[in-house]
């Protein structure tokens, strides 16, 4: 009797202790990861957005690059970690999309996540290295199908955004290409620039500025309508390829079972830093269209994840791409 008596008082004190760390919470940095190399289009929108809720928490949000293994590696680390709210995840669509490619995870992508909000959808574009003979759409058709087997196809990893477009682009192609993955679309565009690799197609985030600069051909968007930081490129459906359409949302996560009154923090400070004039300036920038304030929630974006994830399960399975 006195054990239970004694178990029961220690849990009291225990939940008003913890009730009051996250009453004062934060009192240290805040370590945001991103599932991809630096330098890539998450990284870029990890940083904006952590710069801004920074701003409203009081704490620094430090981003944590943990890339490797087509994303995964990532939300495995911030779904083992304490769920105190000081490891927190952004990741895109791939964290939909891993859950159905890869057949064992350490981790599940709709159950092991407390979710803090959806932040914005970047477009995709089909790009490859200035020194290829294509101009256009068609003829970088007509070049691809005419050099298969030569051909290369950069992507960030199974599962990865520029995994799933390539997918999609192979597909309207009718061919097969050599695919080349790297830990993250950053070192990939290293590599395109530098014309180690022909073909790839990555977000806006990523690619607007190489655009811009010359450094890259680009060829289309993955959109209906135009891109609003590259107006002069046509999309995807107006070059007669309507079925590689694809716009690359992101999210904001927390390990299981942290606190609300913690999430309740992260979510306000999510939501001031879509708000933010410099964020919104900067994903206008680059292309990104920045999420209405009422989705910037854990609704919609429990709603966006399980969504996507039937979305893209027929789509996977059809093509049979599946790893360990």
């Amino acid at each position: 009797m006195r054990k239970n008596l004694f178990s029961i008082a220690l849990g009291g004190l225990l939940a008003i202790a913890g009730a009051a760390e996250a009453q004062d919470y934060p009192t240290r940095p805040i370590t945001l990861v991103v599932p991809f190399a630096a330098g890539g289009p998450t990284d870029t929108v990890a940083r904006l957005i952590g710069q801004s809720m920074s701003k409203t928490l009081g704490q620094q949000v430090i981003v944590d690059n943990v890339a490797g293994a087509g994303g995964t590696l990532g939300p495995a680390r911030v779904a083992k970690a304490a769920a105190d709210g000081y490891t927190i995840l952004l990741h895109h669509i791939g964290m939909a999309t891993t859950a159905i490619l890869y057949r064992k995870l350490p981790y599940n992508a709709l159950t092991d996540f407390e979710y803090i909000g959806l932040v914005g959808d970047a477009p995709m574009t089909i790009v490859a290295r200035k020194t290829l003979a294509a101009n256009k759409l068609s003829e970088l058709v007509d070049y691809v199908k005419q050099n298969k087997d030569k051909v290369t196809l950069a992507n960030a990893g199974v599962g990865a955004a520029s995994h799933l477009c390539g997918m999609l682009f192979q597909s309207a192609v009718g061919v097969p290409l050599t695919t080349v993955p790297y830990k993250g679309t950053g070192p990939a565009m290293n590599d395109l620039v530098g014309g180690q690799v022909d073909i790839m197609c990555d977000q806006t985030t990523g690619t607007t500025e190489q655009i811009k600069g010359g450094t890259i051909k680009a060829y289309a968007a993955t959109t209906k309508k135009r891109v609003s930081s590259l107006p002069d490129l046509v999309t995807t459906a107006e070059a007669g390829m309507p079925q590689v359409q694809v716009a690359i949302w992101h999210g904001v996560y927390a390990p299981k079972g942290t606190p609300k009154p913690v999430l309740d923090k992260l979510i306000n400070a999510l939501q001031v830093a879509i708000k933010d004039d410099i964020v919104r300036q900067r994903f206008a920038d680059l292309g990104i269209e920045i999420e209405s304030s009422d989705r910037v929630n854990p609704q919609a974006l429990q709603a966006q994840l399980k969504a996507e994830i039937d979305r893209w399960a027929p789509v996977i399975k059809a093509a049979g791409v599946y790893a360990d």
